[in-house]
């Protein structure tokens, strides 16, 4: 029945238990991430529905839940409602002009220690009073998380990335050789890949630095050696650095030494010279982005110095 107070007669947390059903696909699931009892979670639901007089989900044993079309329609209103709602209290409870909260930002692990600890530290240096949850995964983890609303921006590399996104161009790398010194080639200002296809390369396993370097390879017309998988960016850089192969990364620390101390040879790539990648920031095109995530990302793009999106 309608209510004639002005009043709606359904409640916040009925809408964020109905969203989180439809992110997780199923109400155990849902009532877990929100430490809710299975029962009290179900029972929320259907105080919705009878609110709204509607069908939102089709229950199916086993099976998890199913939107209904009204559902769907109720989804995209109910997280706008729910966007609104978080920022009237994160605004409440802020001074003028304070940015207030937390922002969940992911990070592809190999850009993690060359790009992110100044800008964290500078962002949160300037908002004191914003919190940074930081998330280190893969770049088809971190696209998941996303899609899950669990990350608010990600900053990742401009590779396979699928539809969705928006970005904002933060840098350029080109791809290039690491050796051990003593390689041969490494006496060489630059190296043509092809001239280490008998040799083992220790690849960097972690999506989408693994599909990237076998592309690379393919385009300078022979498939690696794999001799090592590994799945962190120092690691790789080590076991080069003890002679047990090269491989190609897109980072340049500081230092051109191992964790051992070991020197390392970075090499420009020649004959064909590998396209360059772009850094980026990324974020869902259909996200509603809290005040302090909008925030950072524009801090972020300030602080590179480019404001160009797609």
């Amino acid at each position: 029945m309608a209510r004639t107070d002005g009043v709606p007669g359904y409640t916040l947390r009925q809408l964020a238990a109905f969203a989180a059903v439809a992110e997780w696909g199923t109400i155990t699931a849902a009532a877990d991430a929100l430490h809710m009892s299975h029962s009290a979670l179900s029972a929320a639901i259907t105080d919705l529905e009878k609110a709204l007089e509607v069908k939102l989900f089709v229950r199916q044993r086993a099976r998890g839940v199913t939107l209904t079309p009204t559902g769907h329609e109720v989804l995209e209103r109910a997280r706008v409602l729910l966007h609104h709602a978080a920022e009237l209290e994160s605004d409440a409870r802020s001074e003028a002009g304070a940015v207030v909260g937390p922002v969940a930002v992911g990070c592809y692990p190999s850009l993690g220690p060359t790009l992110l600890p100044s800008l964290l530290a500078d962002f949160t240096r300037l908002h004191p009073r914003a919190r940074v949850d930081f998330r280190e995964d893969t770049q088809n983890r971190l696209r998941g998380l996303l899609d899950a609303h669990e990350l608010d921006v990600a900053f990742l590399y401009d590779l396979d990335l699928e539809p969705g996104l928006e970005i904002a161009k933060l840098d350029v790398r080109r791809p290039m050789v690491l050796l051990p010194v003593a390689h041969p080639l490494a006496a060489a200002p630059a190296v043509r890949l092809r001239d280490l296809a008998t040799e083992p390369m220790v690849l960097l396993d972690a999506p989408p630095s693994s599909g990237h370097a076998s592309r690379v390879c393919a385009d300078a017309g022979f498939a690696p050696i794999i001799g090592y998988r590994v799945q962190s960016f120092e690691t790789a850089r080590s076991f080069v650095g003890r002679g047990l192969g090269w491989t190609l990364l897109l980072q340049r620390p500081a230092n051109d030494t191992t964790y051992e101390g070991l020197p390392l040879a970075l090499r420009d790539v020649v004959d064909p010279v590998p396209a360059s990648v772009e850094v980026v920031l990324a974020w869902r095109g259909d996200a509603l982005l809290s005040r302090v995530a909008r925030t950072f990302v524009d801090f972020v793009i300030g602080a590179q110095g480019t404001g160009s999106q797609r």
